[in-house]
């Protein structure tokens, strides 16, 4: 390969190369997909019946990616990659001992015995999402590995927006044939609805949640249509991004939902400014296009969708919402700085639909300083990848990754979100995600830097600056 690589093409360091190799095969994006399958494909309220509320598959693969990460971080390797700062890491450990010293008081004041049992879940379940951040953090280092999930994570999203338009024009789960697999429990739940319209919720276990799952991989979704889907050589399919893009934006369109509705515009208005200007006129047309179609085909979806808005102020979630924060003194006088205990605040005392502040409640001011914190360092690692990655292509993947953070996180606000396996497995994912683009931007970095070393010798006419290129992957592993 030539050391330019042409205008199209990186060069690929021998990680890269030899990462499938040394690892059989098995590397973190392959068991990340896993993840991905199990927390999107699985329906959310299906549990293995020997485990109980501890038996979703999902929470159970991330205990074993946990597991997988302690081994990993416990053998001797040598250092094929400068070793990368990551803010997020400090911040996480500080969350871990918030909630574990808040837990440990918890216990010591006395709970009542059906507390003490969603509290220990409530630290598996911790523990579970915390494989999945640390894996995607520290083994996502190369460019194919992040391109490989970018792709994945639109695709999940695409394929539970059809799930979504399904249930949405059948009026049913469509989930029904989960009773009849031995050995699984089904929580079977009958289609919500909203006015005269079906409200889907795919394989999670509420239309907010799945709401959730769909927005967020909007900016993905988009960064992979742009770009393609990260490829080099031409393809005939590089058009059903664009599908799966138009699949989101309806899915969520039909949704019945005032927080996915925002979530929509959230994710649009951060991912816009990082895309170049003819693709924010193609989805901006588009959109407004697919959303007239919407409301022309499907009659009185117009009127339920404004309705949802200018009714606000009397429905009875907005109301529970704003109630909720006149309580939050309440529930925090006893133990304002780390909050009740982690899972320990139970519904039975009140229902807050709103994540944030359960967290402040459960965690105190700290913890939910300390997750905030968490959000912003690993958004802080997409803007410094981005302004230190010579190639475009990993700084539309920082900035896609941020935006989906940031959608997942405003949409917290809405209900609450760490209480539903599919929501919270995201928001880890994507802070581990978003804060690995720091360690691939830095090896871009080092890389670029050798090239210009080794090349200017040989190559007198060698540019002083190497050309952004779109870069290349080593294949769908």
């Amino acid at each position: 390969m030539s050391l330019l690589a042409g205008s199209r093409i990186r060069p690929i360091s021998a990680e890269t190369a030899t990462s499938t190799e040394r690892h059989g095969g098995v590397n973190a994006a392959t068991m990340l997909t896993v993840y991905l399958v199990l927390l999107v494909a699985i329906p959310s309220n299906v549990t293995i019946s020997a485990l109980g509320s501890l038996g979703r598959p999902s929470m159970l693969w991330g205990l074993v990616l946990l597991f997988w990460w302690v081994l990993s971080r416990l053998q001797a390797r040598a250092l094929d990659t400068r070793p990368v700062r990551q803010p997020l890491r400090w911040v996480f450990l500080a969350f871990l001992v918030v909630v574990l010293v808040s837990f440990a008081a918890a216990m010591l004041r006395g709970q009542p015995a059906d507390q003490i049992s969603p509290a220990t879940t409530a630290l598996l379940r911790l523990a579970s999402w915390s494989g999945v951040l640390l894996v995607a953090m520290d083994g996502i280092r190369t460019y194919s590995d992040a391109a490989i999930l970018v792709r994945r994570l639109a695709i999940a999203g695409a394929a539970l927006a059809a799930l979504g338009l399904a249930q949405f024009f059948s009026g049913q789960t469509l989930l029904d044939w989960t009773t009849s697999i031995p050995g699984l429990a089904f929580e079977a739940t009958e289609a919500a609805t909203r006015g005269s319209f079906t409200r889907a919720s795919g394989t999670a276990i509420h239309p907010l949640e799945y709401g959730t799952a769909v927005v967020s991989a909007l900016p993905l979704a988009i960064t992979a249509a742009v770009n393609r889907g990260f490829r080099t050589t031409p393809s005939r399919h590089a058009v059903w991004w664009w599908l799966a893009v138009a699949l989101i934006l309806l899915a969520s369109l039909v949704a019945v939902s005032r927080s996915a509705i925002i979530g929509l515009a959230v994710a649009v208005v951060a991912l816009l400014p990082a895309i170049p200007t003819i693709y924010r006129w193609v989805i901006g047309v588009g959109g407004a296009i697919l959303a007239l179609a919407v409301f022309a085909l499907i009659p009185g979806m117009f009127g339920t969708i404004v309705n949802l808005f200018l009714g606000a102020s009397n429905d009875p979630s907005t109301q529970s919402r704003t109630a909720a924060l006149a309580r939050v003194p309440e529930f925090l006088s006893s133990s304002p700085l780390i909050g009740q205990g982690f899972g320990t605040f139970l519904p039975r005392y009140y229902i807050f639909d709103d994540a944030w502040v359960l967290l402040t409640v459960e965690l105190g001011i700290l913890g939910a300083l300390c997750l905030v914190g968490m959000v912003l360092a690993a958004m802080g690692s997409a803007v410094w990848a981005s302004g230190h990655s010579p190639f475009q292509d990993t700084k539309s993947m920082s900035r896609a990754f941020a935006a989906c953070l940031v959608t997942i996180a405003v949409l917290f606000a809405f209900f609450d979100g760490l209480s539903f396996p599919m929501s919270a497995g995201l928001l880890f994912l994507m802070i581990g995600l978003t804060a690995s683009m720091r360690s691939i931007a830095a090896a871009d970095e080092v890389l670029t830097a050798s090239m210009r070393y080794t090349a200017r010798p040989e190559r007198p006419d060698t540019p002083a600056d190497l050309p952004p290129a779109r870069s290349a992957t080593v294949g769908d592993r």
